[in-house]
């Protein structure tokens, strides 16, 4: 049985079987997820950031996102998650010595290394290329091997030396159950602050219902010294200005020095001549006319 020309078809070519499932490449894999920003799919560069759910960004591509959510991305949904500037934390990496760059086989005569990675463990050496877990600490940001936290057991960050608790250790670019489990540890942290925000705000209420039901309202700073006196008894009312609201016995009296002629220095007996010599009303600081010139300069001598 053939066709026209004398063909035979074989059976593959007539029995359509089952599609086979497409598998992914698992260097392809780790190198999208630990040389590639997750939001837009473009190398690695500093300054790198990290979410709460250990995923990899580039810290511009996320600030242009905050800054413009309504833009269509095609990878949105990795930074759903992120309501601003302060669910990021920038990680403090290690370089990696062997790393030569983009350019490091652009004649194509060389061995090319793909799991080769941009960043070491500062503690133990490895490559952080996906093959190892690794991990940064949410307080200041380093980034380490899941095996140096284990090895060397410590409360201590290895690189910069703040304190850290087991709670603050994300995993990055974690499995599916790992995701999870940091999913639902972030939507609690969220839940605990955003509760803690409720009961100040309601502590504040009541706080400022309390003072208007007692109609005591506390007093600014520069007036703070005007109601001690007030309390003190009438003298100190009588010195110091009351509030628009009070009674005319608690308004300003001037007192009878102040409404009194000044005096000048050269008219009080109790002072020596070499102290009022030294005013220009003494009259040893005046010039006769012969003494002037025919000009008028500025000086505090001339009268």
């Amino acid at each position: 049985m053939g066709c026209d020309g004398g063909t035979i078809p074989k059976r593959h070519e007539l029995v359509k079987g089952p599609k086979k499932i497409e598998k992914v490449d698992k260097n392809a894999e780790l190198a999208a997820k630990w040389k590639y920003c997750a939001l837009s799919q473009e190398k690695l560069r500093r300054p790198i950031v990290s979410c709460e759910l250990g995923r990899l960004y580039n810290k511009d591509a996320v600030i242009e996102y905050l800054l413009d959510k309504s833009a269509e991305r095609p990878n949105a949904e990795a930074v759903a998650h992120i309501r601003g500037i302060k669910d990021i934390k920038e990680l403090n990496l290690t370089d990696n010595p062997e790393w030569e760059g983009e350019r490091r086989n652009a004649k194509g005569d060389r061995y090319e290394d793909i799991h080769c990675g941009m960043f070491i463990c500062p503690v133990v050496g490895l490559e952080m290329n996906g093959k190892h877990r690794f991990c940064y600490l949410q307080t200041c940001g380093c980034v380490f091997s899941d095996r140096a936290l284990k090895e060397v057991k410590t409360e201590i960050c290895h690189k910069c030396g703040d304190p850290f608790k087991d709670e603050d250790i994300v995993v990055l670019n974690g499995n599916k159950e790992e995701v999870d489990k940091l999913r639902e540890k972030m939507e609690e942290k969220r839940a605990k602050a955003k509760t803690k925000k409720s009961k100040k705000t309601k502590a504040t209420e009541t706080v400022s219902t309390s003072e208007s039901k007692d109609g005591t309202v506390s007093p600014p700073n520069g007036v703070a010294g005007t109601s001690s006196q007030q309390n003190g008894g009438d003298s100190s009312q009588s010195a110091v200005a009351g509030p628009s609201g009070s009674s005319s016995s608690s308004k300003v009296t001037k007192p009878s020095s102040a409404s009194a002629t000044k005096r000048s220095i050269q008219d009080m007996n109790e002072k020596s001549e070499a102290f009022k010599s030294l005013f220009t009303t003494h009259s040893s600081a005046k010039r006769t006319k012969d003494q002037t010139s025919n000009w008028v300069t500025h000086t505090p001598y001339h009268f």
